[in-house]
């Protein structure tokens, strides 16, 4: 008796490990669009939308649109608040129902940056309000570390080549704490003051609330438009919003 309790244990938490992350393996597509519109030193507003494969471009099963305002402090520091939808289905097909999670979440932003000689370093605070349909409300806390380095000109501008890396944190605030991970290493290209293209390799680490530990591989493609950004003022540091 205890030996069939074992097993169907083991086959529930597969199957939850499964369905709450709807992934498997090989080489998914990560593919974003982004736009950026800056008022003047302090104000602006943001958008983005997104589509993930689980296979290179196929098994499309994911998608998110989110749009929020930004407003910056004096040097080195702004915020964020912003808010949008979010959609996971099933793993095989494209766009296949049912949902395996159907989500709004609001989220508020907090940003560091500094410079270490060509080294553009990014500190990204966030907190999430989550409303999900497989498990109600939940929080989040991330925090991101990106290095932006720009390779043929000391800042990145019009026709500039940068190298961009970071790592992401995700945790909550119930068991088991840590939730997710996220690993990303690029390249981009500024073709003028207004459209970036930044592609690369992206690792994401998720943790089940069963404890079971998995793993994707994406490659990711952003689309990242700006528009008078120069009126805040500030270097740009072109990543993605995500």
């Amino acid at each position: 008796m205890k030996i069939y309790s074992s097993k169907a244990i083991l086959v529930m938490a597969l199957f939850v490990s499964l369905n709450s992350f709807a992934q498997t393996s090989g080489l998914g597509t990560w593919n974003v669009l982004s736009a950026k519109v800056t008022f003047d030193q302090k104000w602006s507003v943001l958008g983005e939308a997104q589509v993930r494969s689980q296979q290179v471009v196929n098994d499309f099963n994911y998608y998110e649109y989110k749009a929020g305002i930004g407003y910056n402090f004096p040097k080195t520091v702004s915020v964020l608040f912003a808010m949008g939808h979010y959609g996971t289905m099933q793993p095989t097909g494209n766009f296949k129902k049912p949902y395996v999670n159907d989500e709004f979440r609001i989220w508020q932003q907090l940003v560091l940056t500094n410079n270490i000689g060509r080294i553009k370093l990014e500190h990204r605070y966030r907190i999430e309000q989550r409303f999900t349909s497989y498990a109600g409300y939940r929080n989040r806390f991330r925090y991101r570390i990106n290095a932006i380095v720009p390779i043929n000109n000391a800042e990145i501008k019009p026709r500039t080549w940068y190298t961009s890396v970071f790592n992401e944190l995700f945790v909550t605030n119930e068991t088991p704490y840590y939730e997710q991970n996220r690993i990303f290493i690029g390249a981009g290209y500024q073709f003028n003051k207004n459209f970036t293209l930044l592609c690369g390799w992206i690792n994401r680490f998720d943790q089940s609330s069963l404890n079971i530990p998995s793993w994707k591989n994406y490659f990711q493609t952003n689309l990242i438009f700006s528009f008078d950004e120069f009126k805040s003022g500030r270097e740009r540091h072109p990543s993605a919003l995500d």
